[in-house]
Parts: C-alpha cells; sequence; structure tokens
C-alpha cells in the first residue's frame, strides 16, 4: 500500500472517531429515553444516533421548585454539547459514593453493589453487602463532617447527594474543586410510594441496566397496584372497615403528622387505613396540638411507627398516659424497625424505598390480615 492511500484511510480514521466523539447540541437531547409514570422530580433524554444521554433533576430538595440540574451522561468518549455547564459523568460508572443508604438500595436490586466505593454514616446502613466489606468501603462522614480527602482517594466517578432546605453548596463547590462529579437525588421528596421507587431508572441509566430497572420495577408496579386494587374490593364489599391509624410519636413535646398528600399516608391508604392529616394538601409534618394527639392516640385501632420504642414499656415509659391506651392494651402496636443495626439505622428507610410493594404487604398484614397475612418483613408487633 502506498503513502498516499495510507494517509487516506488513516484521515478516514481520525475523523470518524472525531465525529463519533463530537456530540449534538444540548437542544437536541429533546427525545425522551424515560419519563417517569410516578415519579415527578427527573426525566432522561437523548439525541439521533448518540449513545450519551441527559438526565434533568428537577425539584430535589423541598422548596426547590426553581432549580435544575442537568447532567451529561457520557457514552464511547462522546463530548458533551459546546458550552454545556452541567456535570459530565462518564458511562458506565464503576466507582461511585452514595451519601444516602436509598441510593445503595438501588445499586442493589441492579445488582451494582461492587460500584459502590463510599457511604455516609456506615454503622446505620442495614445493607449487607455494605457490611461484609467495610474493609473496601469507606465512610466518608456526613453534612459537616465530610472526609474529602478520604472522598478524593476513591476516585469516584460520581457523588449522588441530597438537598435538605437548600443547595449544599459548601459540599457541591469542593467537589467541583476537586473535579468530582456530583449528581442529586430526590427520590426523598417524592410522596408517591411507586414515585420514590422509579429513582431505580436514574441509577439504572447509571450503570447501564436499564432493562433490568424496566424489568425489576415493572413486577414492583405490578405487585403493588395488585394488593392495592385486592384491598379496594375488599372494602368495598360487606367487610369493609377502614381501621384508624395513628402514626408517630412526641419529639420533645412535639408530635408531628404527617400532611394528606404524604408518602406515609398515601401507603396507609392503600392499605385500607384511615389516619388523621393536619392538611388536606402538601405532604409536609405538621406538629398537632398535645391533647388532641393523645386523644387520637386513645381512639386508634392500629398504632405505626413509634420511633426509638420497639417495645410497649419503652413506649410506655415515654408518657404514662399510654398505658391506658386501648391500642396500647390490645397490643396493636407496630414499629418499621424489624431490619434495624446496632447504631438505630432502619432498612425500612432503606430497601423499602425501592420496595414499596413489601412495604404494603406489610401494613395490609397488619390493617387487614383477613385480606392476607404473612409475616412482616419491615414491621414488627411491640411485646
Amino acid at each position: 500500500m502506498n503513502i498516499s492511500k495510507r494517509i487516506i484511510i488513516l484521515s478516514s480514521i481520525v475523523l470518524a472517531a472525531c465525529a463519533n466523539r463530537s456530540t449534538a447540541s444540548l437542544d437536541e437531547f429533546s427525545e425522551i429515553k424515560y419519563e417517569p409514570q410516578y415519579a415527578s422530580g427527573f426525566r432522561i433524554t437523548e439525541a439521533d444516533n448518540r449513545q450519551s444521554s441527559v438526565i434533568e433533576i428537577t425539584n430535589p430538595w423541598q422548596g426547590a421548585e426553581d432549580y435544575r440540574q442537568t447532567v451529561f451522561i457520557s457514552r464511547n468518549g462522546e463530548m458533551p454539547p459546546a458550552a454545556f455547564g452541567g456535570q459530565t459523568v462518564k458511562a458506565p460508572v464503576e466507582r461511585v459514593v452514595c451519601l444516602s443508604s436509598s441510593y445503595i438500595a438501588m445499586f442493589d436490586a441492579l445488582g451494582k453493589m461492587e460500584n459502590v466505593v463510599g457511604v455516609s454514616g456506615m454503622d446505620f446502613i442495614s445493607n449487607e453487602y455494605v457490611t461484609a466489606h467495610r474493609n473496601r468501603i469507606g465512610d466518608v462522614g456526613y453534612d459537616s463532617n465530610i472526609d474529602f480527602e478520604m472522598m478524593l482517594a476513591m476516585r469516584p466517578d460520581v457523588v449522588l447527594l441530597y438537598g435538605i432546605a437548600g443547595e449544599e453548596t459548601r459540599l457541591t463547590s469542593k467537589l467541583g474543586e476537586l473535579g468530582i462529579p456530583y449528581m442529586y437525588m430526590g427520590d426523598y421528596v417524592e410522596n408517591s410510594p411507586l414515585g420514590k421507587a422509579e429513582w431505580i431508572h436514574v441509577v439504572a441509566e447509571l450503570t447501564d441496566r436499564c432493562e433490568e430497572a424496566d424489568s425489576l420495577f415493572g413486577r414492583i408496579t405490578d405487585d403493588y397496584e395488585k394488593l392495592a386494587e385486592k384491598v379496594r374490593t375488599h372494602l368495598s364489599g360487606q367487610h369493609g372497615k377502614m381501621p384508624q391509624v395513628m402514626l408517630n410519636t412526641p419529639y420533645r413535646d412535639i408530635w408531628f403528622m404527617p400532611s394528606a398528600e404524604s408518602y406515609m399516608v398515601r401507603l396507609i391508604r392503600d392499605a385500607g387505613g384511615e389516619t388523621y392529616t393536619p392538611a388536606e394538601k402538601g405532604s409536609a409534618s405538621i406538629p398537632v396540638d398535645l391533647e388532641k394527639a393523645y386523644l387520637l392516640a386513645s381512639e386508634a385501632d392500629v398504632w405505626l411507627n413509634t420511633g426509638a420504642s420497639n417495645t410497649l414499656s419503652e413506649l410506655k415509659a415515654q408518657n404514662p398516659r399510654f398505658a391506658q391506651m386501648p391500642v396500647v392494651r390490645n397490643r396493636r402496636v407496630y414499629n418499621c424497625n424489624r431490619r434495624r443495626t446496632p447504631a438505630g439505622g432502619s432498612d425500612f428507610w432503606e430497601s423499602g424505598i425501592v420496595h414499596p410493594d413489601i412495604v404494603l404487604r406489610d401494613l395490609v398484614t397488619i390493617l387487614h390480615p383477613e385480606i392476607i397475612e404473612c409475616e412482616p418483613y419491615y414491621y414488627e408487633q411491640l411485646q
């Protein structure tokens, strides 16, 4: 082969490689790759003839109505659009730091726990893989005590984080300074139980496990909706009594109860129960007058989510008045701490976020054992 032909061939290869790595404008990433059915805080888009995608995160914390984060998910060396100012993450990710245990549960459900190299508050994490690999998975701390030196040494492809009352500017500024990509996850602000679980599709996009996520979430949705429909059918019949449910316990003489659109209230109603809500709109927990709360507890058929109280004796020790309440005397008190760590971490808020179908099954077992009776997975009856 003469030199001229070699130059032409090499030039063609180089041009093909450059074309492959160049990318469309951000406006061209307008084709929907995944549109959530239940979640409201994310969507995934793509462009013609590109392997990369874009994840758009909105409202990842309460009160973040005007916040939007755009993350470019780069594949096969494709570069983000010119002047793109968001985060760029190369997929599939191999090294991830999870600052919430619910993200860990999503990696676990997709069979990608080996990608998790860092966590926050390891002693509060229930995941068995994390427990068994404490020598490999680092604890980077939490809140204002993040160990950035350790995090940098982990060489993460992305840090998954959350916001509480606003953008974690100290954290994100430091990550930007260190050149570590980050992405907000807003599963905790979703009110729909299935909406929380649907965030598994974001993790699937990072790990190239989209088909697995479709299959898993499809099964979860199907199981949840079938059981909820079975409860509705039962309640529409002759035996459809809805038990009154009391929630939570006082915290420093303040009794918080969730509003009507909250995650827990929706679960209870889908399970065939009814509970007092201090507001008919929104999902925020609102303080209720203690005398009002005591009256509600005394009239309840079932009491759920008793905080740090894991026995009836511990519950009664909080307030002697509890001992005289029928729901306590009848031992109809349940806490969601059946699967807890010695430090007090609860798997209910970990894998339970990914498996609302199992949480619903627990609640139906508690509220309507005539419909389904099995050993609860997350809940235990206080003794």
